[in-house]
């Protein structure tokens, strides 16, 4: 592999470890097993790993920004996620923080690749 992929791979790496939580958030104003988060963020081309999810759901509950059931009556018994009240406020200001963030790097490099001050390109 060569050094400048290395290089991407890990920033890449940071990246994602720092989205994946507004990903999750996004996706639990219904309970949702791991399983099926794993899979329905995995289909939206969100790669996680099960080994990855499950700790950041457990820290997001002791958090209190999620909240969880144990459903039992299938075979399989599962533990349902679903956000807090509080998760579902703290989801809605990191949604605003993401999209002014995503806003200025979309400006910042609009003006790097030659766009004005709107970021429009010339």
């Amino acid at each position: 592999m060569s050094d400048i992929k290395q290089h991407l791979d890990k920033l890449t790496q940071e990246l994602n470890r720092g989205t994946l939580t507004i990903g999750v958030l996004s996706q639990l104003s219904k309970p949702q097993y791991g399983y099926s988060l794993v899979t329905k963020l995995n289909g939206e081309g969100i790669h996680v790993e099960p080994g990855t999810l499950y700790p950041l759901l457990r820290r997001l509950e002791k958090q209190g920004l999620l909240e969880s059931t144990w459903n039992t009556d299938e075979a399989r018994p599962r533990k349902y996620y679903m956000l807090s009240k509080r998760g579902a406020e703290v989801f809605e200001l990191l949604w605003q923080e993401w999209e002014e963030m995503v806003d200025s790097l979309n400006h910042l490099i609009g003006l790097e690749k030659g766009g004005d001050s709107d970021g429009n390109h010339r």
